[in-house]
């Protein structure tokens, strides 16, 4: 029989629950624009609430909203701090500096953020020749190391360090939840190390579209220009919002720590098959990197291997693959693909 196809390429797979679509298709409709979509203005509210943020604005996307947070935080010709694989700078088409028009000043660091010392001698000094340094932006999780989770006190300083020289700092928190989970916090912890930050429904939350995008009510009200500006500004919105309600539940938040235990039994498999390693202590949400070692066998190969027997990975770079799980891939699924795994190693 045809094996069922077991898909960790990434967690924007999850599916509405029927919950999500029962109360999307009962939930009252307005002009989303005017302020008039009362599901929209109740997503905003209850994000907003969650994170510790005076006020949000609902987006397509998050690419969208750290776009709009760059914008709003920043003017033409400025210069931002980031980590050097930050998501901002490696995966949304250049934004930053094709259409923000914003210098990139990047800084490694491989527990997902840059060194507080580090930062703050990449901070401009007042110099006509300089770029002005305006804004420092954080990742968390951090999508290119797998989804690990910066340390909470590390983002604290850079928080302080901003303050004292009179910097923002926005927070690319796209898999904020799962952050909060595997720390045993709540997410407004987190986001109060940043004064804006980018939330998304439609990873493990399992919401069909859309972000927000959540900081102090004025600086909102004028990230809503930069949104209409860049085509975001949707009109009847309630059906996407209320499935944002839903998946901003604390049951649903809180089950995303089934797809951390799913990952981590993934990993600890893996790790035992010879030819194979996994870096357990990097395994800290839903992200697995899988490093190959065998010399006949390239990651893109083996991935295609996999594709051929029903289970889906990312090829990161010649000897490095993703996995990443969600609510779609059962315990029972990620024991079938560690078999499929070695099927192919053999």
């Amino acid at each position: 029989m045809k094996r069922k196809i077991i898909d960790l390429r990434r967690d924007t797979i999850t599916l509405p629950t029927e919950e999500m679509k029962q109360f999307a298709f009962q939930a009252p409709l307005g002009d989303s624009v005017y302020g008039e979509d009362p599901m929209q203005n109740e997503l905003e509210s209850l994000a907003a609430s969650l994170l510790g943020k005076e006020a949000s604005i609902f987006l397509p996307s998050g690419t969208m909203g750290n776009l709009v947070a760059l914008l709003t935080h920043t003017t033409r010709g400025d210069e931002v701090i980031l980590e050097e694989n930050a998501h901002i700078r490696t995966s949304e088409t250049g934004g930053i500096g094709a259409i923000a028009g914003l210098m990139v000043r990047t800084l490694r660091g491989e527990d997902g953020a840059p060194d507080p010392d580090d930062i703050r001698r990449a901070i401009r000094p007042q110099d006509i020749h300089y770029p002005r340094t305006r804004l420092i932006c954080l990742e968390n999780t951090h999508y290119r190391y797998g989804g690990i989770v910066p340390p909470l006190e590390k983002l604290r300083a850079i928080k302080r360090l901003a303050e004292e020289a009179g910097l923002r700092v926005h927070l690319d928190g796209a898999r904020l939840f799962n952050a909060a989970v595997y720390l045993g916090v709540p997410a407004r912890d987190i986001a109060a190390c940043a004064d804006t930050v980018m939330i998304s429904l439609s990873k493990g939350l399992g919401a069909p579209v859309g972000s927000l995008l959540a900081g102090p009510k004025d600086f909102i009200e004028e990230a809503k220009r930069y949104r209409k500006m860049l085509g975001g500004g949707m009109r009847q919105t309630g059906w996407l919002c209320a499935c944002g309600i839903v998946a901003l539940s604390p049951e649903n938040i809180a089950r995303l720590e089934e797809d951390h235990r799913n990952a981590r039994l993934l990993a600890e498999r893996l790790a035992e098959i010879e030819g194979l390693s996994v870096d357990l202590s990097r395994v800290q949400t839903n992200f697995v990197l899988l490093h190959l070692h065998r010399k006949d066998l390239a990651a893109h190969r083996f991935v295609e291997l996999l594709q051929e027997r029903g289970v889906l990975a990312t090829p990161v770079s010649a000897s490095l693959v993703r996995f990443v799980t969600s609510r779609e891939v059962t315990r029972e699924d990620i024991l079938e693909a560690v078999e499929v795994v070695k099927e192919v190693l053999r």
